[in-house]
């Protein structure tokens, strides 16, 4: 593990040095191809130090994170075009790939909150420093004071744990089981609010429309997974209290999950509808994993990995229509399909993942998450069945909305799109289908 961590502090840098932009991306890709070799595909911890360490939900997380933050650069052309600090712009985004290796990677829980909250740093400078609107200070300060005020009981509780166990590291703190509820409120808060959940999810799609792409994409593909790799890691030992009180994050989640989606329909902002989007995906994910089921547990990890991709492609090309026209919003960007033919194909392509369609990723996270949350109480298929009939509605609405109609009459011109784009484009997509045909390691690694 130390190895890719130094790699990449020897990228560090090639920042700094003119002319070598794509050198680093380049460079990236070289890691993230390393780490797929070395496949470490087992249940149990592999490759383990004090304080590092692997299984299948590191391992697919952490690889999500290489994918991400190298199609970050790649959709960052503009930052180079214009020469907007781009030398710090590839370090920010290096320091934010190691933050968020570590944070997947630590064995130790101290250690992984540590790293989880350092992560925020960041991304807080990538919204500030290269956001689009003045409002993007307001969307920084909600980001930051939303996820500290929760951080600081987690960090109470963690060192309640240490005062009771003498151990922070993962896999000693599975053989216990606490029944003690403020300690289960403080441990999952922060994880909750990071997902996030329906009433503390108001920092996100403010976050999401000021940041740049590249912000956007991070923060759907890596920062929304992070809320729930801690959940699956912290209730191995939160059980008891779990089975309890789990009915309240699941009940406010799969109505919140109904209530964003008709949220969804009326949105006029690309980026912000995405954003809402996602904040469903995420209602569903945390229903299932609120079960405590193998099917929800498994589903949830499944969907975490395709939403990732899926949604960061979705703000690749919000992002890609924004740099022509100059403008996110569904009243200017109507008729694409006259204006950028060759695009469509992805729009259609990303859409028909967004609301899992066969042969996504997203569709088996979908039905296992269905499987477990029904299994758990059949009451929930009512709002369960809103949320799939919306989820498929607010998607066609972004894709007819934006594809079909006539064009915007200020808009005189046709554009092909460029080869990086098409590429970009291909590499969340593809990955996101082919997983479907090596889906063991999402669902077998409980």
């Amino acid at each position: 593990m130390l190895k890719l961590i130094f790699m990449m502090l020897f990228i560090s840098p090639i920042c700094f040095m003119n002319g070598l932009f794509w050198m680093v991306q380049n460079l990236l890709f070289i890691v993230t191809f390393v780490f797929i070799i070395l496949n470490y595909c087992t249940n149990y911890f592999v490759n383990i130090s004090y304080f590092l360490g692997f299984d299948v939900i590191s391992y697919g997380l952490i690889l999500l994170s290489f994918w991400i933050c190298t199609l970050m650069i790649s959709a960052s052309e503009s930052v180079y075009k214009y020469n907007n600090y781009k030398n710090l712009f590839l370090f920010n985004v290096l320091i934010l790939l190691i933050f968020l290796v570590l944070t997947f990677s630590s064995m130790n829980l101290f250690m992984f909150y540590l790293f989880f909250e350092s992560s925020l740093i960041p991304t807080l400078f990538l919204i500030l420093g290269w956001g689009y609107q003045p409002e993007r200070l307001q969307a920084g300060v909600y980001l930051l004071f939303y996820t500290l005020l929760v951080s600081l009981p987690m960090l109470v509780g963690i060192f309640y744990l240490y005062n009771n166990l003498n151990t922070m590291n993962f896999y000693l703190l599975s053989n216990y089981m606490f029944n003690y509820d403020l300690l289960y409120l403080s441990l999952i808060l922060a994880f909750l609010v990071k997902m996030p959940m329906f009433l503390v999810h108001l920092w996100l799609p403010k976050a999401h429309v000021e940041a740049p792409v590249s912000g956007s994409m991070i923060l759907a593909g890596i920062m929304l997974k992070l809320g729930g790799y801690g959940l699956l890691r912290v209730f191995s030992f939160l059980q008891l209290s779990g089975i309890k009180y789990n009915y309240v994050w699941v009940s406010i989640s799969l109505v919140g999950g109904v209530l964003i989606s008709l949220v969804c329909l009326r949105q006029t902002d690309l980026k912000a509808l995405i954003a809402y989007s996602s904040v469903a995906h995420m209602g569903i994910v945390l229903g299932g994993l609120m079960t405590l089921t193998y099917w929800g547990l498994c589903g949830s990890y499944t969907l975490m990995i395709a939403h990732g991709l899926c949604s960061s492609g979705l703000f690749c090309l919000a992002n890609i229509t924004y740099e022509r026209l100059g403008s996110r919003s569904l009243l200017i960007n109507k008729g694409l399909l006259n204006f950028m033919p060759s695009m469509t194909l992805w729009w259609f392509l990303l859409s028909a993942c967004n609301m899992a369609a066969p042969p996504s990723l997203n569709l088996l996270g979908e039905i296992s998450l269905l499987n477990s949350i029904v299994s758990w109480s059949w009451v929930t298929m009512i709002s369960l069945s809103l949320l799939s009939f919306f989820s498929a509605a607010y998607t066609l609405y972004l894709y007819a909305y934006s594809q079909h109609g006539k064009i915007f009459s200020g808009v005189y011109s046709f554009s092909g799109g460029k080869i990086r784009e098409f590429f970009l484009l291909f590499l969340h997509w593809f990955p996101l289908n082919l997983l479907i045909l090596k889906s063991d390691i999402c669902l077998f690694w409980l």
